[in-house]
């Protein structure tokens, strides 16, 4: 999953461009069924080679060069809000997996005693009053059931396929895109316009995530990264102000899709999945109560909302098809900009069609060649010994040394690429990341002689690592000024406090950092320091590890510690979650030992 899911490995290809025709019809509902049709047609004739695949196997070649007999479900399909395009008038064809995998994703929700046969007696209705291609009272039919009037769906035919497999949970259009659409809705209304981008306007600036200065009320053409962003503010915002079972659904929301996002899923996880989705509909009441859930032009007492109603189905999919994030439409949006739109535009305008492909081709190519030249550089041996050549009895060590010649066994992708060093980037994006762990480690064991000192790279605990940059924001300043300009009060004894903590805890190889901070102050104010000046630092980048995958390392993030001036008078003082008790440790502790404080400076002595 996180290397199919890099935009950078460019693993999704361009399979065939659809036609996008202008229909005339008056009737706007009637042009949308005819692209749902046009569509599925042209999925039908792509993928009709693979439904043969499917159908009877075919010989293809795995990654060393066997050949095996393969088949070709439809493993899955990502798309947006599938549950009105399901079972939407094939009538007499509908099958009895379809009508339960309906009948799972809407009574679940609806709490209605719809049956799968009932279900398909309705179907046939629609089928007897009129004529698939009668487009006018058909649609009018179909639309009773909510369906969209698609009569042949691509996937009718499709052997080994099931649609309550195939269609998995969709996190980008499901989850946040619903919660744009409807939780932020609910609390804006529930609010006020005025009373929620105030509370939203005075929120403190994190870097690396937007701050809504003006509100979200009026925000339009929202992405998928502001949909997440709203998300890490939205309870804060709302506390204190709406009823308790208001804001116990809206966290429950929230819980599930935090919870469904996880890249490590077991039946705890699951549970707690469920759990979540269960105490939303146990408290959704509250919700109606206060007018939130509202349409154009007035208040809705319903709950018929597709997107919540495929969020039954989560746990289920999960179970069958792995966790939910690896089906993501963040990775396939990006290719569109990439396998589309990029070639068209390095085009001049004429025959879009074969420019894209040759685009495409062109640039394929130049990645294999690059990728066999770094592995044949690299000396790279995928199959061993035993598959390259035949050892004999009397063969010496020279003729094993000069048939082997020292090649390097690889039997996954991680281990290749790091062993291969290609031009153009394979794995990761040009500006690769920088691994602090790696660095610091390095400086103690003096690897890098070289390095400036003192070390502006420090691994302060088995998961968090810190790096400085190599020339302060403010060399040597005296340490009275440097507590007027960031106000800091304390900052005389408390680097006091901080040498007697090192004669007791000297640093050492195996030890380089203080474990206790904060606590009363023990030095006076004008205690005498060995030294007269600081270098500060007013930014401060942090590493962890991966929660779920403690050898993973997260990506750098940034801490400011700015202090007010004239173009920014509130400063940016960032917050950070600081262990300041020795016998906890995060994750294994939660949040125990741990207390919430605001960088205002990071410094030396000298």
């Amino acid at each position: 999953m996180d290397f199919r899911n890099k935009a950078s490995n460019h693993l999704f290809l361009l399979l065939a461009l659809l036609p996008i025709p202008c229909y005339i019809h008056p009737t706007k509902k009637l042009r949308g069924v005819l692209e749902s049709r046009l569509f599925h047609q042209c999925l039908d004739i792509v993928l009709a080679p693979l439904k043969k695949a499917a159908e009877i196997g075919i010989m293809m070649s795995d990654p060393l060069g066997y050949l095996r007999f393969c088949f070709t479900p439809l493993a899955a399909y990502i798309v947006d809000t599938p549950e009105s395009a399901l079972i939407s008038g094939v009538a007499g064809k509908t099958s009895s997996v379809t009508m339960a995998f309906y009948k799972q994703f809407g009574d679940n929700f609806r709490h209605e005693p719809r049956t799968a046969s009932t279900t398909l007696a309705q179907l046939q209705a629609i089928e007897s009053a009129s004529h698939p291609w009668d487009l006018t009272p058909y649609i009018v039919g179909a639309m009773k059931f909510r369906l969209n009037g698609v009569h042949r769906p691509f996937w009718r035919d499709y052997p080994l396929s099931d649609p309550s497999v195939f269609l998995t949970s969709e996190p980008l259009h499901h989850w946040h895109k619903q919660f744009w659409d409807h939780d932020a809705k609910w609390c804006i209304y529930a609010l006020g316009k005025a009373e929620i981008d105030f509370r939203f306007s005075v929120l403190h600036q994190h870097t690396a995530y937007r701050h809504f200065k003006e509100g979200i009320s009026a925000l339009k053409q929202v992405t998928g990264r502001e949909h997440r962003d709203i998300q890490r503010y939205i309870i804060a915002v709302s506390a204190g102000a709406l009823p308790s079972k208001f804001m116990i659904a809206i966290r429950s929301l929230m819980d599930f899709r935090y919870f469904a996002q996880s890249p490590f899923v077991d039946e705890r996880t699951c549970t707690l999945i469920t759990n979540s989705l269960l105490q939303f509909h146990n408290n959704k009441h509250a919700i109606l109560d206060a007018g939130a859930r509202r349409g154009k032009k007035s208040a809705i007492d319903n709950w018929y909302i597709p997107k919540l109603e495929f969020m039954q189905s989560v746990v289920f999919n999960i179970q069958q098809n792995g966790v939910a994030m690896q089906w993501s439409a963040d990775v396939t949006e990006h290719a569109h900009i990439e396998v589309v739109k990029d070639p068209a535009a390095s085009g001049n305008n004429q025959d879009y069609e074969p420019q894209i492909c040759r685009h495409l081709d062109r640039a394929d190519k130049i990645r294999q060649f690059d990728l066999a030249t770094s592995i044949r550089e690299a000396n790279i041996d995928f199959r061993g010994p035993s598959n390259n050549m035949e050892i004999e009895d009397n063969a010496s060590d020279d003729d094993l040394d000069e048939g082997f010649d020292e090649k390097i066994n690889i039997s996954s992708t991680s281990e290749l690429l790091s062993q291969v060093d290609s031009v153009s980037a394979l794995m990761e994006s040009p500006r690769r990341a920088v691994d602090y762990f790696q660095l610091a480690s390095n400086l103690r064991s003096g690897k890098t002689p070289n390095a400036p000192f003192p070390y502006r790279t420090h691994q302060s605990s088995s998961q968090v690592a810190f790096h400085l940059t190599c020339n302060p924001s403010s060399k040597q300043l005296l340490i009275d000024e440097v507590a007027a300009k960031y106000k800091l009060g304390d900052l005389r004894p408390a680097l006091g406090d901080f040498l007697r903590r090192m004669e007791v805890e000297p640093i050492c190889d195996q030890k380089s950092f203080v474990e206790t901070i904060g606590g009363r102050r023990l030095s006076q104010d004008n205690c005498l320091l060995p030294f007269t000046h600081l270098e500060v630092w007013e930014c401060v980048r942090l590493q962890s590890k991966s929660y779920f995958f403690p050898h993973n390392t997260m990506p750098p993030q940034t801490v400011n510690a700015s202090p007010p001036s004239s173009a920014n008078p509130l400063g940016n003082v960032d917050a950070v979650i600081a262990n300041i008790d020795s016998t906890c440790e995060w994750p294994s502790s939660g949040l125990n030992g741990v207390s919430i404080f605001f960088v205002h400076e990071c410094s030396s002595f000298s």
